[in-house]
């Protein structure tokens, strides 16, 4: 029997209004369709414009599909509230952006603990399993450094930590390494690679870089509203 599916997307379209009136709105997706299984990482490719980071919102409940359900195990993604939608998110998922969005007034720690902080866990047991995973990702002496005093690769490290603290099942990735050097980018990628490999994950990582999605265990590409095998 294979892994259990994690994720799965079923029939999902996307279509945007018109910007000006008598104008023609965008359909971004039809009929897509993708199942992730328990620990597996699959890479998406494509075009600039052809919706990876679009696919992620919907994925993520940040965005609604025009048609077409999202599913993480039992939870239907695509039917959930707000609040709700914000629950799985803290719960079921890591997601890491490009761009770190860390804190700024906030320590490495502190910035790790917001996700538990997020769901009532108490301040000092937060702030003890975001050190430990500051550790996971080798920046356990950076714990209380701020994010200015951060390079790009270590800020991008606490961002993973925040998006795993919470030990969720699946991992969203948009261009994790796309603001770091080549050395750099190499090493954070094999971070997120080992940290999937270790918890298990579910994992969906955008990417543009081809040298990478060819490590993950299937590639995938959007072009004209779906995806196929790259």
């Amino acid at each position: 029997m294979g892994a259990e599916p994690v994720l799965r997307a079923v029939g999902l379209e996307k279509t945007y209004p018109p910007l000006t009136a008598g104008g023609a709105g965008l359909r971004l997706f039809r009929d897509l369709n993708l199942t992730v299984s328990a620990g597996e990482m699959v890479a998406v490719v494509g075009a600039s414009g052809s919706g990876k980071s679009s696919l992620l919102h919907l994925l993520a409940a940040l965005d609604r599909p025009t048609a077409g359900e999202v599913w993480c195990g039992e939870i239907e993604v695509t039917a959930l509230a707000a609040k709700a939608a914000a629950a799985y998110r803290n719960r079921e998922m890591g997601y890491v952006w490009q761009f770190h969005y860390l804190l700024p007034e906030f320590t490495a720690v502190e910035n790790v603990a917001m996700p538990l902080l997020g769901r009532g866990v108490v301040h000092g047991d937060a702030l003890r399993r975001a050190a430990v995973w500051l550790e996971r990702v080798g920046l356990g002496e950076r714990a209380e450094n701020r994010s200015g005093e951060l390079s790009g690769g270590e800020q991008q490290r606490v961002s993973l930590a925040r998006a795993l603290v919470t030990e969720p099942k699946l991992l969203l990735a948009d261009e994790p390494t796309g603001d770091l050097d080549g050395a750099t980018a190499d090493a954070v990628f094999e971070l997120i690679r080992r940290l999937h490999r270790e918890q298990g994950l579910a994992s969906v990582l955008v990417t543009h870089n081809m040298e990478f999605a060819g490590r993950c265990d299937r590639v995938l590409r959007l072009k004209d509203g779906q995806l196929a095998p790259a």
